[in-house]
């Protein structure tokens, strides 16, 4: 059974996403235990990446301020490894094909396993080239998630048939990034989605606000927020961890229906 399904047991999940490294990997253990002690149900490890593709302005200057700290994949394994001892709900990597690829799939996967990781996020792989991944992480037991965008269309079905963990769905085209509105029909996607899979579908990519958020779980099972998170990392430095809990707590309230 799926650790991460447990993430949508107690109503909507709210999934907060940090870029490991910035500022320090330090700072992101003290935000990490605060995310969890504010109510986040599942938390996105960015494993940082000199091109990352799918990344806005924001979460590239996490990126590249953490690369220039000396953050290397072998520092996040190990910093995990530290923060389960304490940390309990689901952890994910999201990270680019070419990080896990050149580490060695085999290797990478084992060790995700190895630390405690639940599942794997490559935004940059296709649906048709999962198989490059998902036996590897299939036989380590770690969720291969598949991305799902306004533009899947006639793939959706495909998609979510073969679903892992969750459906990590694209609200917009484009990179990520705080929006101010979300105009793509997302109530149609998740129905063809829920059609084909009970596997729990997650938003992400430009929400920002919990109004925003609060509108998007109505038609998901969880909200997935990046850019907002790591900009307030950016304004407050290693002192970032309460307004990044006060945030996620907000978050976690509209989409609960408390605010």
């Amino acid at each position: 059974m799926s650790k991460i399904r447990d993430a949508f047991k107690n109503g909507k999940a709210f999934i907060p996403f940090i870029t490991c490294g910035d500022p320090d990997l330090e700072t992101t253990g003290k935000i990490v235990r605060a995310m969890e002690q504010a109510g986040a149900d599942l938390i996105e490890l960015g494993i940082p990446f000199s091109d990352p593709t799918a990344e806005g302005p924001v979460i590239q200057g996490a990126n590249i301020r953490a690369l220039a700290g000396g953050v290397t994949t072998d520092k996040i394994f190990a910093f995990v490894k530290e923060l389960r001892k304490d940390v309990k709900i689901p952890l994910v990597f999201m990270t680019y094909a070419n990080v896990v690829f050149s580490y060695g799939t085999e290797r990478f996967v084992k060790t995700c396993a190895e630390i405690g990781i639940d599942g794997l996020i490559l935004p940059d792989v296709p649906f048709e080239e999962k198989e490059d991944f998902a036996p590897v992480c299939k036989e380590h037991g770690i969720d291969f998630i598949s991305l799902i965008a306004p533009t899947s269309e006639n793939r959706i079905a495909m998609i979510a048939k073969e679903a892992e963990g969750f459906v990590y769905l694209v609200s917009s085209l484009g990179v990520t990034g705080m929006r101010s509105e979300i105009r793509t029909d997302l109530n149609t996607i998740t129905a063809k989605i829920r059609e084909n899979t009970d596997t729990p579908c997650a938003i992400g990519f430009g929400i920002s606000k919990p109004e925003q958020a609060a509108a998007l779980a109505d038609c998901a099972d969880g909200i997935i927020v990046g850019s907002a998170i790591m900009k307030l990392i950016a304004e407050h430095g290693k002192n970032a961890a309460e307004p990044v809990a006060d945030f996620v707590r907000a978050m976690k309230q509209a989409i609960s229906g408390e605010a």
